[in-house]
């Protein structure tokens, strides 16, 4: 399946730094959602990527896991 963000099931966000997102519909248990594909390419290089229902939940996720890495460190 090729998107916006994907190629043959990798990711087209390849630049350190940047964030991609999709917003796409889906139905779960006969009830039509919306949802956000997003993608985040740490400047390390790390890909962060996860599905929620709103752009701002995916970025909280995305700094919670950016702390994470840095606290590691």
């Amino acid at each position: 399946m090729t998107t916006r963000m994907t190629i043959n099931g990798v990711s087209t966000c390849q630049t350190a730094g940047t964030e991609k997102y999709e917003k796409y519909q889906t139905t779960i248990r006969r009830k039509r959602t919306t949802l956000f594909q997003y993608d985040y390419r740490h400047t390390d290089g790390e890909l962060f990527s996860c599905v929620r229902p709103t752009l701002e939940e995916c970025r909280h996720l995305r700094d919670e896991w950016i702390k994470g890495k840095e606290d590691r460190l």
